[in-house]
């Protein structure tokens, strides 16, 4: 059975738990929480006495992490 790419995106939990959302963006728990602490990723929503993360506000943060610039041989030539 195959699933429509509309119906999926509707069904993806908003709110994502701390081992879920650090697995979203592909890390572990330990760095997700350092990377909360530091402002890199959001700080959590609460519901009742749970932390949630909102899995928009990682999108976005994610989106603002700098990409890694392949690396040019040339420019240890001119330093």
């Amino acid at each position: 059975m195959q699933v429509r790419p509309d119906l999926l995106a509707a069904l993806a939990p908003r709110g994502l738990g701390r081992e879920v959302a650090a697995r979203y963006i592909g890390i572990s728990p330990g760095k997700f929480d350092q990377m909360v602490a530091d402002g890199r990723m959001p700080q959590p929503r609460r519901i009742d006495g749970r932390k949630v993360w909102d899995r928009l506000a990682i999108d976005d943060a994610f989106s603002d992490l700098p990409i890694e610039a392949p690396t040019n041989p040339w420019d240890e030539l001119t330093n």
